[in-house]
């Protein structure tokens, strides 16, 4: 991991939703959804955002990728404000990619691999259709496919391997920043580590960075250098991964670390699960 300065900066965010409207249509009343979050981050470096449902770690990642509009604040990468999605030029619109929760949901099931993968070089417009193909079939061997997978269509493969496809068409325009939005959490648990594994791979390969977000506090312990844990839109407690899961601090990441389930814990037959 480079000590250098933040690539990523993330200054005052704050994100807002309407949620009523008077009767000329304008917005009469808001749901503060983020609120004055702080973080930076180095290059190679991976962040784990952690938080229950509705704790804001969401619409953090989108306000990164540019789908959430700020309402306060900035972010930076490298230096440069990171504006809406449509506002972007092309390299700080490479730089910085998503991948999604659903695989299944994110990949066009009326494509065929190939294109899914060279979609992002087919708009860039900056390769040859043959160079385009190379490329996705180079990808696709990057993280754990063979080339016979790129004339098949998604639904013909598992949730893993469309997880696998949905990072390489991430990978396809080079980009420096990934955010993970709940990479795993659509996969059946025996495939999970499969795909960290292919992120940590890859992250030491390309010398990635990586945002993660994440419920599940036992995930970041296998990627994450840091931790950031959000509830009600905020940053409870931030601090290095082993820190935090060893010694947390705050109640509400000890109520999360208390949830994580553990081989061998005895389990009380009087208790009663409301």
């Amino acid at each position: 991991m480079n000590d250098a300065a933040p690539v990523l900066e993330i200054r005052g965010l704050c994100v807002r939703f309407p949620t009523k409207r008077d009767v000329f249509g304008r917005p009469a009343a808001f749901l503060e959804a983020v609120r004055m979050v702080n973080l930076s981050m180095r290059r190679g470096e991976c962040l784990g955002i952690v938080g229950e449902s509705g704790s804001g770690k969401t619409t953090v990642a989108n306000a990164i990728v540019g789908l959430a509009d700020l309402s306060a604040g900035e972010i930076l990468w490298e230096g440069r404000v990171l504006g809406p999605a449509g506002s972007r030029d092309r390299d700080l619109a490479s730089a910085v990619q998503l991948v999604f929760q659903d695989p299944q949901a994110s990949l066009d099931p009326r494509m065929r691999v190939r294109t899914i993968v060279a979609e992002g070089l087919m708009i860039q417009g900056a390769l040859t259709s043959a160079e385009r193909n190379a490329r996705a079939r180079e990808l696709l061997g990057m993280v754990g496919l063979g080339a016979d997978a790129l004339d098949r269509y998604p639904h013909e493969f598992s949730g893993g391997q469309r997880q696998r496809i949905a990072i390489a068409r991430a990978l396809a325009v080079n980009p420096r920043l990934l955010v993970l939005d709940e990479p795993t959490s659509a996969l059946d648990v025996s495939v999970q580590a499969q795909i960290l594994n292919v992120l940590l791979d890859l992250q030491q390969r390309l010398d990635l960075t990586y945002v993660l977000i994440t419920h599940d506090i036992s995930v970041v312990g296998h990627l994450s250098h840091r931790i950031a844990v959000m509830r009600g839109g905020e940053i409870v407690e931030e601090g290095p991964t082993a820190a935090i899961l060893s010694s947390p601090s705050h109640t509400y990441t000890k109520s999360l670390l208390a949830a994580v389930p553990r081989v061998g814990a005895k389990v009380d037959e009087n208790e009663v699960v409301q």
